[in-house]
C-alpha cells in the first residue's frame, strides 16, 4: 500500500476513532451522563420538529389544495400570507377536534360517575344483606370473624411513625414533581413556538440543510442522504394521512351501526373510538373500554351487545380496512404492517407503533430497490424468470416452450 497523503489521512482518522472509542467505553458513565444532558437541551427542538412535521400534513393540503386555487391574484397580500392563513386554519381545526372530544367525553364520564356514586349506598346495603345471610348460614365462620381483634392504637402509632419519617421525602417528591411538571410545560410551549418557526420557514430551512450536506459530505453520499430523507418524509406523511382516514372510517362505522341499533352515547363513543384509533390496530380498544363502562352503568344487556358489535367491526377493520388503507398509503404489505405494529409496540409502546410502520416502509422500499438493482445488474432481464420458478426447480429443469408445428406443404 502506497503511503501517500490520502492514505496517511485515512490511517490517522482510524487511529483517532479507535482512541476515542476506547476512551468512551472506559468512561461510559460520564459519556452517558453528558449525552443525557445534551439530549435534555435539544429535546424541545426535537419535539418541535415532530410537531411541525405532523401539522405540516394538513397545513400543506390547506395551502396547496384550498387556498391557492381560491386566491386569483398571485401578487396580492392575501397570496403572500397564505402560509400564515393555512397555519392558523390548521391550529383551529386541531383545537376544534380536541375541544369536541373533551366536550363530549368529559360530561358523559361525569354523569356516569355521579350515577355510580348515587347507586353506591344501595350496592353497600345489598352487600351488607348478603353478608348477614352468609353469617346466618355459616355461624362458625361468623364467630371466627367476630373473634378477630384489631389493635387500632398500634395501627395508629405505626401510621404516625411512618408519616414522621416519610413526611420529608413526600415533601421533596412533591416539589420534584411540581418542578418536573413546570419544566415539561415550558418545554412543550417552547416546542410549539419552534414548530411555528419551522412551518413558516420550511423551504429556507430545507435549502440550508442541503447546503450543509453538500458542503461536508461527498456528492454521492449527500444525494443518497437527501433521497432517503425525502422518501422517509413522504412515507410518514402518507402514513399520517392513511391513519386519519382509517380512524374516520372506523368512527363512521360505529356511529352508523350504533345509531341503527339505537345505542346510547352513539356520537360520543364513535368520536372517542375514532380518536383513539389513531394508535395503530390496538388504539380503538381504549374507546371500547370507556364505551362499555358507560353502557354497563346504563344497561348491562346493551353493553353486552356493544361488545359483540365492537369485535365484529374490529375484525372487519383490522383484516380488511386497516391493512389496505394504511398499508397501501405507505407501500407496505399487510403482513409487514402487522409485524411493524407488534415489534414497535413491544419495543417503544404507543410511540413505537406510530413510528415503526413508516420506518419499516422506508426500509422495505430501500431493500426492494437494492435487491432489484443487484438482480438486474447480475442477471439482466433474466432475473424475472429465475425468481418466478417454483421452489426446488433449477434453471436446467425449466419447462421449455413448445415449438410451433411446421407449416403444411404448399401445392406446387
Amino acid at each position: 500500500m502506497e503511503l501517500n497523503k490520502s492514505t496517511i489521512k485515512k490511517i490517522l482518522g482510524i487511529i483517532t476513532f479507535a482512541v476515542l472509542l476506547y476512551a468512551g467505553l472506559q468512561n461510559w458513565n460520564q459519556v452517558a451522563a453528558f449525552a443525557g444532558r445534551l439530549f435534555g437541551y435539544v429535546f424541545p427542538f426535537l419535539l418541535g420538529a415532530c410537531v411541525a412535521f405532523i401539522l405540516n400534513v394538513p397545513m400543506r393540503f390547506i395551502e396547496t389544495r384550498v387556498l391557492e386555487p381560491l386566491i386569483r391574484n398571485k401578487n396580492g397580500r392575501l397570496y403572500k400570507a397564505r402560509r400564515m392563513l393555512s397555519l392558523i386554519i390548521t391550529l383551529v381545526l386541531v383545537a376544534g377536534v380536541l375541544f369536541l372530544v373533551v366536550f363530549l367525553v368529559v360530561p358523559a364520564l361525569g354523569d356516569t360517575f355521579r350515577t355510580v356514586a348515587n347507586q353506591m349506598p344501595y350496592a353497600l346495603a345489598d352487600l351488607r344483606r348478603w353478608a348477614y345471610s352468609i353469617m346466618d348460614q355459616y355461624p362458625d365462620v361468623a364467630q371466627k370473624i367476630l373473634s378477630i381483634e384489631i389493635d387500632w392504637e398500634e395501627i395508629g402509632s405505626r401510621v404516625g411513625e411512618w408519616l414522621r419519617t416519610s413526611g420529608g421525602n413526600v415533601l421533596t417528591s412533591t416539589i420534584g414533581v411540581a418542578t418536573s411538571v413546570v419544566g415539561s410545560l415550558f418545554n412543550f410551549f417552547l416546542a410549539v413556538i419552534f414548530s411555528f418557526y419551522v412551518l413558516l420557514q420550511k423551504e429556507k430551512l430545507g435549502c440550508q440543510c442541503k447546503q450543509i450536506l453538500y458542503a461536508f459530505l461527498p456528492e454521492k453520499v449527500a444525494a443518497r442522504t437527501l433521497y432517503v430523507c425525502t422518501m422517509a418524509g413522504e412515507t410518514f406523511s402518507r402514513f399520517l394521512s392513511g391513519q386519519c382516514l382509517e380512524a374516520f372510517i372506523l368512527g363512521a362505522m360505529f356511529f352508523v351501526s350504533m345509531t341503527v341499533f339505537r345505542f346510547k352515547y352513539a356520537l360520543m363513543i364513535s368520536i372517542l373510538i375514532a380518536v383513539t384509533a389513531l394508535i395503530p390496530i390496538f388504539g380503538a380498544f381504549i374507546g371500547f373500554f370507556v364505551g362499555t363502562f358507560l353502557l354497563l352503568i346504563d344497561n348491562a344487556a346493551r353493553a353486552f351487545w356493544f361488545v359483540i358489535l365492537f369485535f365484529v367491526l374490529q375484525q372487519l377493520e383490522g383484516n380488511l380496512i386497516y391493512p389496505h388503507v394504511v398499508g397501501n398509503s405507505v407501500g407496505l404489505p399487510s403482513i409487514w404492517v402487522l409485524v411493524a405494529v407488534t415489534v414497535g409496540g413491544s419495543a417503544m409502546g404507543i410511540s413505537g407503533m406510530l413510528i415503526f410502520i413508516p420506518l419499516c416502509s422506508v426500509l422495505y422500499a430501500l431493500t426492494r430497490e437494492e435487491v432489484y438493482g443487484r438482480l438486474k445488474s447480475r442477471y439482466g432481464d433474466r432475473y424475472k424468470q429465475l425468481t418466478a420458478m417454483r421452489p426446488g426447480q433449477s434453471p436446467k429443469h425449466r419447462a421449455k416452450p413448445k415449438k410451433a408445428p411446421p407449416p403444411p406443404p404448399t401445392k406446387p
